[in-house]
């Protein structure tokens, strides 16, 4: 291993191999406490420590780096207290989860350090939001990323690189080639010679670099990072190096060549970065072992600190608490000057008046910009606001979900506009698994709005006009509104843009212009959770959301011998369940209409709590009518027969008659 030393000072050559030397005697250490029962799992960077510490080492403070599993070098490089990484192994509370998730799964906005997910791929379009806030900011900072080469076969990897070098981010994508994904080579993950190939079909820099040559490293990024600041553009960077342990301890390391683990064994970068200063004169065994003895008495210390630390306290009441990140609600008048507009108008005003508040609000989505959307929402926004803030996206949900959480790690907001909601399918895991559990894994807010243009009477056909929203009502973390009235799609949507929390907006396509209503012109806002009671009346209560309140309006039109209470829900998460207690109780009987398909959906929990909470105030069994159990069909005739609009009348009657 040839060392290049001439630009790096002799004191900087003695950090690097301090903080090399630091992780790799804290891994042998867990590896002890490992095979004695004493922390649960270990994925092991031995072997790799010199791109932790070498792009640690590069990167300012204030600039965030997005490590994965093998990254212990991140950590202990931007000086984490080890009693509280040991704690966060150990799932205490001095940890960073409070002991609700393990290994490097956090992050710490202390550090500037973005933790992964087991999903792997969502941290890279995370890193794109970081970066475009940063540029936005016009802050001059880069934001470091890493994967594996494993990593590199997911969609996320392609979508992130693509967003990057279309938007000219400065993101340092760092691909760890350490040879194996748990146990597959690389021989059967990828067909190109070399991953920094890629870099090419995206137009990005790429580079190739010896991952277990700290000084190369070190320069390399160096250099690379000073351009960046100056010249914001993405680059990515593969590292050669060798995974010398298995995925993690108990997967062990049989599949690997005897001769192969030999060779790597030979290209130690600690070791042999350690001979080169001892040639070099740079450092002498005394100071060698001066500076071991000082990490061994760390380590004890902090391992004792957290050894003596009691195991995490249990309470409900905190565990549902940190699911969201608390947010004072802030009424907002509404104001005596009204227009009469439709549901769709509602909404873009709505939107505007949010951006005109919110200087650090970004919207993004496919064909918002000079277009205005499919359904012509942002009409008019690059000229009031600016392309910056008004961004066309590529054709990649999940990359832009994962950038609008990066852009709010970044201390943004963001609004996404998923082109129809049944794209969700595709933004679907950063959504359900990184925005709906962030701020309950490590108390990181996720300041993100995805409007959901949805639902079926038009014609669509099975991919333009689902109504899906029990894929979110299910996951704990996501708000859930779906306003079925102009005036409440204004309000509602404001005050989802001010909660700091991930909200699902849903927009009935349906409604969008056949809708019309007296709304405020000015900003108003409206509460999360608040059910609105449109009719009442003592015989039966009717609950329904969306083109479903319109379609019992209809009914109970035609009826007007039916007396009932009508419940428009507005919010489906969190839920007014004590409006529909409180009429229950009153009225005796309900009906839940939905347009979504029967089983599953929104209408068979609130039919469950109902009959939990308020059975002995019950006259007759809770009736849930909904769409039947197929895709939503195209011709219009299936559609109807699909929907339940004009099944409604009949169930209603049925019910009241029992």
């Amino acid at each position: 291993m040839q060392y290049q030393n001439s630009k790096v000072s002799k004191k900087t050559q003695i950090s690097l191999y301090e903080r090399m030397l630091k992780p790799r005697m804290i891994e042998e250490k867990m590896l002890i406490l490992l095979r004695q029962g004493k922390i649960s799992k270990w994925f092991s960077g031995i072997g790799q420590e010199a791109i932790s510490v070498g792009v640690t080492s590069v990167m300012q403070p204030e600039e965030y780096i997005l490590p994965m599993h093998r990254n212990l070098g991140v950590f202990t490089t931007r000086d984490i207290p080890l009693y509280r990484l040991f704690a966060q192994w150990q799932g205490k509370a001095s940890g960073f989860t409070n002991g609700r998730d393990r290994s490097f799964h956090f992050g710490t906005q202390e550090f500037n350090i973005v933790g992964m997910i087991s999903h792997l791929g969502p941290q890279l379009g995370v890193a794109d939001g970081i970066a475009l806030a940063d540029v936005l900011k016009k802050n001059n900072h880069v934001t470091a990323v890493f994967t594996g080469e494993g990593g590199t076969s997911e969609g996320d990897f392609h979508e992130a690189l693509n967003v990057a070098a279309v938007w000219n981010l400065p993101v340092l994508f760092c691909i760890e080639n350490n040879g194996y994904g748990l146990s597959t080579p690389t021989s059967e993950q990828y067909k190109c010679e070399h991953l920094a190939d890629k870099g090419k079909g995206y137009g990005m820099e790429s580079h190739i670099i010896d991952g277990n040559n700290i000084l190369e490293v070190y320069a390399t990024v160096d250099k690379l990072c000073k351009k960046m600041r100056k010249n914001p553009a993405p680059i990515l960077l593969e590292f050669k190096t060798f995974r010398m342990r298995g995925h993690e301890e108990a997967s062990g390391t049989k599949y690997v060549p005897k001769e192969l683990m030999e060779k790597w064994a030979q290209k130690d970068p600690i070791a042999n970065y350690e001979k080169f200063l001892l040639d070099e004169q740079i450092i002498d065994t005394q100071k060698i072992d001066a500076i071991k003895a000082k990490i061994t008495a760390e380590i004890n210390e902090n391992l004792k600190l957290a050894f003596d630390e009691n195991e995490v306290e249990i309470s409900e009441t905190k565990e549902l608490k940190d699911v969201y990140k608390s947010f004072e609600y802030e009424h907002v008048k509404e104001g005596s000057v009204v227009e009469n507009i439709r549901l769709v108008d509602a909404v873009s005003n709505g939107l505007k008046q949010s951006m005109e508040k919110y200087d650090d609000l970004v919207i993004m989505g496919q064909d918002i910009a000079d277009y205005g959307g499919v359904f012509k929402i942002t009409d008019g926004f690059v000229d009031a606001f600016g392309k910056e803030r008004v961004r066309n996206t590529p054709i990649c949900e999940s990359a832009i979900v994962s950038a609008a959480m990066g852009l709010s790690i970044n201390g943004m907001k963001a609004v996404m506009e998923m082109q129809f909601a049944d794209f969700a399918s595709s933004g679907f895991n950063p959504i359900v698994n990184y925005l709906a559990k962030s701020h309950y894994r490590w108390g990181e807010k996720a300041d993100v709005v995805i409007r959901m243009p949805c639902g079926g009477d038009v014609g669509a056909g099975p991919f333009h006009s689902q109504t899906n929203e029990a894929w979110f009502t299910k996951t704990p973390g996501l708000k859930v509104v779906y306003p079925a009235f102009p005036k409440d799609a204004k309000g509602l949507l404001n005050t989802a843009i001010n909660d700091p929390n991930p909200v699902l907006f849903f927009e009935h396509k349906g409604l969008y212009r056949s809708v019309y209503q007296n709304v405020p012109s000015d900003y108003y806002t409206i509460p999360l959770g608040k059910a609105a009671i449109l009719k009442e009346g003592g015989e039966i209560t009717i609950v329904s959301y969306g083109a479903g309140v319109h379609w019992a309006l209809k009914t109970l039109e035609m009826h007007q011998e039916v007396e009932a209470d009508l419940i428009d829900l507005r919010t489906l998460a969190p839920l007014d369940i004590e409006a529909i207690y409180a009429s229950v109780k009153k009225t005796g009987k309900l009906i839940i209409l939905q347009e979504d398909s029967l089983f599953g959906g929104i209408a068979s929990d609130i039919s469950a709590l109902v009959m939990e909470n308020c059975f002995e105030h019950l006259d007759a069994p809770v009736k849930r009518v909904a769409s039947i159990e197929t895709p939503i069909p195209f011709a219009k005739n299936l559609e109807n027969n699909y929907l339940p609009k004009d099944r409604f009348a009949a169930e209603l009657l049925d019910l009241l008659a029992y």
